[in-house]
């Protein structure tokens, strides 16, 4: 066992200045399982990248653990996985990586493939099993699930659960309930450690945002009443002032004792208001402290249009054919308006290819596809690697309001530098979001998506679960986070390769 420390980190990008990180400590145990979470752009990748040093830290990292990143880097992709052994852990044995696997229910048949034949969950299961076996490395997981159908996202879960002396960024609620006992997480004005996994991490949130919510209220309360108090004190205050003597000419003093009496009037009112006042701004200063980690600013809205026909999708017997091959078995659903179908099923049964055929690609497949008349469609693709431009270009090109899109933006978590640069530099994450918001500011009668949510952070996806719960559009989506299931939609359907 041995301690992480970070003391006092500062960071800033280049050409930037705002701070990434302003005097951040914390510590943790390399025994730990802990998941880190925050924020797209609150600097998760980037601390992995200060833990390992490869960024400058200012040495406010202070450590004897050895750091693995993952996802490590394959050079050759023409590699098999036998031959991967003899370099990331040359001291380890075959059998003990088939065993690894084996916890996996993962074939050992991927050592004797080469790397670039494996499929994405494949890869990542024979990396972690490889980086594992390495002695005395502590891991740093960069979202090893993005992509990932359920089943394989549950079989990593279930081995990382074995494992201890790991530190796991993961947007997914499944795996991080799963494996972890500590999450460090990465909030607006500090940063946390918390004794428990997400489910703990979730209700200690809440909880402090409820009591914030709270005592914010009832500031306010106080705050209005103070400020009432306060002109009714400097009232009376000016009203006594007036009657001192010397301040009107007109008068004279008709007793040797109302001068003094007229200024103690005075000055006890006077004294009166400048305590009121006082109180008022220790409630407002009291008030400019509270919120300061509010994720959940406003409920977002979605231009949504009710479809002329009560069913606005109808599919029988829909296959996808991919050179001349059936890629799943025949699909068949009905969809109502208002109602939100989550398509699931393993990597590769086609729900991509389904869903692309209804937004009208010229896909070959067989069955019979029937819309409501006049049916809009606004698409949220899966790929993100055409996005850029500025935020403005990006709306231009989609016909929609850039105030409405930066609008959203800004409620899903962009700074203002964010809104304003180009949206080729942005993060993953945030390149999904703008995805998001363009779909959002579409006025459409069916809104399709493909798996929206990867790399998309855990409270966008949280305030995405309750825009669709608030509002009703028509949705048909594939996404792979069962949190995200079953909080928004009303039907399910599972895909089985052909």
């Amino acid at each position: 066992m041995s301690i992480i420390s970070v003391n006092n980190l500062t960071y800033y990008y280049d050409g930037c200045d705002e701070a990434v990180y302003e005097n951040v400590s914390f510590t943790l145990d390399t025994t730990w399982k802990t998941g880190l979470i925050g924020r797209n752009g609150r600097g998760k990748t980037t601390l992995l990248k200060l833990l390992t040093g490869e960024l400058e830290n200012g040495g406010a990292v202070n450590t004897k653990a050895e750091f693995l990143y993952f996802p490590f880097d394959v050079e050759d992709k023409n590699m098999s996985g036998s031959e991967l052994i003899g370099i990331i852990c040359p001291d380890v044995q075959e059998w003990e990586v088939i065993r690894e696997l084996s916890y996996m229910d993962t074939d050992c048949d991927i050592l004797y493939r080469p790397f670039s034949t494996l499929s994405g969950g494949e890869q990542t299961r024979l990396l972690l099993c490889l980086l594992f076996l390495r002695d005395n490395a502590f891991l740093l997981i960069d979202e090893p699930t993005n992509c990932l159908d359920l089943d394989a996202r549950e079989a990593i879960g279930d081995y990382l659960k074995t494992k201890s002396g790991f530190i796991l960024v993961s947007h997914d609620r499944d795996l991080l309930d799963n494996c972890t006992d500590h999450i460090l997480s990465l909030n607006r004005s500090d940063t946390e450690i918390i004794n428990g996994n997400y489910s703990v991490w979730k209700e200690n949130f809440d909880r402090k945002e409820a009591n914030e919510l709270m005592r914010d209220k009832k500031l306010k309360s106080e705050i209005g009443h103070l400020k009432a108090a306060a002109e009714r004190s400097k009232k009376w205050a000016d009203t006594a002032e007036g009657r001192k003597i010397g301040i009107d000419p007109s008068k004279t003093e008709k007793s040797p004792d109302r001068r003094a009496v007229e200024g103690a009037k005075a000055k006890a009112m006077m004294k009166r208001m400048k305590a009121v006042e006082s109180r008022r701004q220790t409630a407002i200063d009291e008030k400019s402290v509270l919120l300061k980690n509010r994720e959940y600013i406003d409920t977002l809205k979605i231009p949504s249009i009710k479809a002329k026909s009560a069913t606005v999708l109808s599919v029988q017997n829909l296959v996808p054919n991919y050179c001349g091959n059936a890629l799943c078995k025949p699909v068949s659903f009905t969809l109502s308006d208002g109602e939100r179908l989550c398509l699931s099923g393993k990597n590769g049964c086609g729900k991509s290819t389904i869903l692309k055929i209804i937004a009208g690609a010229d896909i070959s497949y067989s069955g019979s596809i029937a819309k409501a008349p006049g049916l809009k469609i606004s698409v949220l693709p899966q790929d993100t690697n055409g996005l850029c431009g500025t935020l403005d270009e990006f709306s231009g090109r989609l016909g929609v309001d850039a105030e409405l899109v930066r609008a959203i933006l800004a409620k899903l978590g962009f700074s203002r530098r964010e809104l304003i640069g180009r949206t080729e530099n942005l993060s993953a994450g945030q390149k999904k979001k703008v995805l998001i918001a363009g779909s959002l500011a579409t006025p459409a009668n069916l809104y399709i998506w493909d798996e929206p949510l990867n790399f998309v952070d855990i409270i966008s996806r949280i305030q995405l679960e309750r825009l669709l719960g608030a509002n009703t559009p028509t949705m048909l989506l594939a996404e792979h986070d069962r949190y995200f299931c079953e909080n928004t939609g009303t039907k399910r359907l599972y895909i089985t390769k052909g």
